[in-house]
C-alpha cells in the first residue's frame, strides 16, 4: 500500500503522476477538507473535488480548478439576484456539489460520499477526507481596526490573498477524528508521500487532526516529502504570504523544518541543490530532483524521483 497527504493543484497534479507509475488501486489519498465551505447552500470540497477531476483526466488544466469545458450560466443567473458570485462553480461542477449537499444532508459521512463520487469517476485510488468532522481554516489578518478573521476562501479567493497575515488557526481541529482508514493507510503503506502542497493550510489542518501527526512520526523513515518552493517561491498559491508570517521561511529549508519530525526524506528542485545540505542537517535526506511538473511526463519522474528517495 501507497498513502498520500493531498490538497491543493500541486498535490493533484503529483498524483496524477504518481498514479502513472505504480498500481492506482494500492493508493490511499488522505486530502484535506478544512478548506470545505458551504456556497449557495450546498457544501463544497475544494480538495477533494480537485483530486478527483484530475485524476478522471477531467480537471481544467489552465486553471487548476473545476471542470474543463465548464460553463458558468448558473452563476450568471444568480448575479441577477443579486448573490454573491465571488467564488466560481460551474454549471457541471455544481452537480457534484448538489450530490454531495443531498447525501449530507441523508446522514452519510463525508468519507462515504466521497468514495461514492470517486467511484462514479472511476477512480482506482481510494479518495479519503482527513476527517468526518467539520474542520475549518481560519485566517487572521491585519484589518484598519485590529485582527479580523476570514475563511479560507474568503481570504485566498475573495481577497486574493492579499491582507496581510497575522495568524492561521483549524477550529474543530482538536475534537475531530480521523476519517475512517486514514490511520491504518499510514501504519500500512510501504511509502507515505507529502505531496507537494502548502504546508500551512493544505497539510497543516490533516496534521492538526488527533492521531495524524504522531502516526506519521512513528513511520518517520517512510515518509517523503516534496517541497512545493522553488528557489524561494512557490510555484503556485500563497504559500509564502503564509509561511514567512508565520516565521517558516519559505525555501525547501523552511519546508523541511516544518516537517522534520514526521519526514525522513525531502525532494528539492534541482534549483536549490545548494541548499541540500541545509536539509540534511534538519535530519532529513535531500533528494534533488525536477519538481516544476510542466506535464504528466515530469510529473511522472518526479514521482518515482520520489518513491525513490524512501526505498
Amino acid at each position: 500500500m501507497l498513502a498520500a497527504l493531498a490538497g491543493g493543484v500541486g498535490a493533484a497534479r503529483f498524483l496524477r503522476g504518481l498514479v502513472g507509475v505504480t498500481d492506482p488501486s494500492e493508493l490511499v489519498v488522505v486530502v484535506n477538507t478544512a478548506d470545505d465551505d458551504v456556497f449557495h447552500g450546498l457544501h463544497v470540497s475544494p480538495d477533494l473535488d480537485s483530486v478527483v477531476y484530475t485524476l478522471a483526466g477531467a480537471a481544467e488544466p489552465t486553471r487548476g480548478w473545476g471542470l474543463a469545458g465548464e460553463t458558468f450560466r448558473c452563476l450568471e443567473g444568480l448575479e441577477r439576484y443579486g448573490n454573491p458570485t465571488w467564488f466560481r462553480l460551474g454549471d457541471r461542477d455544481l452537480a457534484t456539489h448538489l450530490y454531495r449537499t443531498e447525501r449530507l444532508r441523508a446522514g452519510a459521512p463525508l468519507s462515504a460520499v466521497t468514495a461514492e463520487v470517486a467511484r462514479a469517476w472511476g477512480l482506482q485510488p481510494r479518495i479519503v477526507p482527513m476527517t468526518d468532522d467539520r474542520v475549518s481554516t481560519v485566517v487572521t489578518v491585519r484589518g484598519p481596526d485590529g485582527p479580523v478573521d476570514l475563511a479560507m476562501q474568503e481570504w485566498f479567493v475573495r481577497e486574493r490573498a492579499e491582507p496581510p497575515v497575522v495568524a492561521v488557526r483549524f477550529d474543530g481541529a482538536a475534537a475531530a477524528r480521523p476519517a475512517p482508514g486514514v490511520l491504518e493507510a499510514i501504519e500500512a503503506a510501504g511509502t507515505i508521500v507529502v505531496c507537494p502542497s502548502n504546508p500551512v493550510i493544505s497539510i497543516g489542518p490533516i496534521l492538526a487532526v488527533p492521531g495524524v501527526r504522531e502516526a506519521l512520526a512513528r513511520r518517520r523513515e517512510h515518509v517523503v516529502a516534496v517541497s512545493p518552493i522553488i528557489a524561494g517561491a512557490p510555484v503556485k498559491g500563497p504559500a509564502d504570504r503564509l509561511m514567512a508570517p508565520l516565521g517558516i521561511e519559505v525555501s525547501c529549508v523552511g519546508v523541511a523544518s516544518a516537517y522534520r519530525d514526521i519526514c525522513g526524506a525531502l525532494v528539492l528542485d534541482a534549483a536549490d541543490r545548494h541548499r541540500a545540505s541545509e536539509v540534511e542537517s534538519l535530519g532529513l535526506h535531500a533528494v534533488v530532483a525536477e519538481t516544476l511538473m510542466t506535464d504528466d511526463r515530469v510529473a511522472a519522474t518526479l514521482a518515482r524521483d520520489t518513491l525513490a528517495a524512501v526505498a
